[in-house]
């Protein structure tokens, strides 16, 4: 146990940064702000709970997160497990029917909810959602060569604003739907970009 002057310390270095912090936080009350989290960044569980419990002290001090995740390190895993060879085309993954099906299976499954689980362990209260749901986002092809590779092409934020009233923070898969109802796999940058647009 600590003794009482070095507890009083901590208390006023606490109270010193929240003072300090107030300013920031009232100017945001409110905001929308979205967060790119990328794949390398969750293979750490330390920097996993550092950025959960930051998104969950946004939601709380009234700020609106988004958080739109990669998951490039959890793809690659699998499609080697599954002997599925993966290329790349200028940074960005070649997308076929078999490949499209596992990034899916991942960024939707595996990685959005353990996001959405480290938040909600840090007192946030995360819904996990891909670009699919709710016709959040819509893609056109970005280029043949790389297959089901999308491009954001129309954004309804409306869902996000309906979590945003019950203080929900929603975490989205960079994924969206195809106008002919395909799957596509979207970069996360693109797919966050998109997001701040709207």
């Amino acid at each position: 146990m600590k003794p009482q002057t070095a507890m009083n310390r901590d208390w006023i270095a606490t109270a010193r940064t929240l003072s300090e912090a107030l300013p920031y936080l009232q100017r945001y009350d409110g905001a929308t702000v979205v967060i790119k989290f990328g794949g390398h960044a969750m293979v750490d569980e330390t920097a996993m709970d550092s950025f959960a419990r930051d998104i969950a002290l946004r939601s709380q001090v009234g700020m609106n997160p988004v958080v739109v995740h990669g998951g490039g390190p959890m793809i690659n895993d699998l499609l080697a497990k599954l002997e599925i060879k993966s290329e790349f085309v200028n940074g960005k993954r070649v997308t076929d029917a078999a490949t499209v099906e596992v990034v899916e299976m991942v960024l939707s499954g595996q990685v959005n909810k353990r996001i959405v689980q480290a938040i909600n362990a840090q007192g946030g209260k995360a819904v996990g959602l891909s670009g699919k749901d709710a016709g959040l986002i819509y893609c056109t092809q970005a280029d043949p060569k790389l297959g089901m590779v999308g491009v954001p092409s129309q954004v309804d934020p409306s869902i996000l604003h309906t979590l945003f009233r019950d203080h929900a923070i929603p975490v989205i898969a960079p994924l969206g739907a195809g106008h002919d109802g395909e799957t596509f796999n979207i970069n996360g940058h693109d797919a966050a970009g998109a997001f701040a647009r709207a």
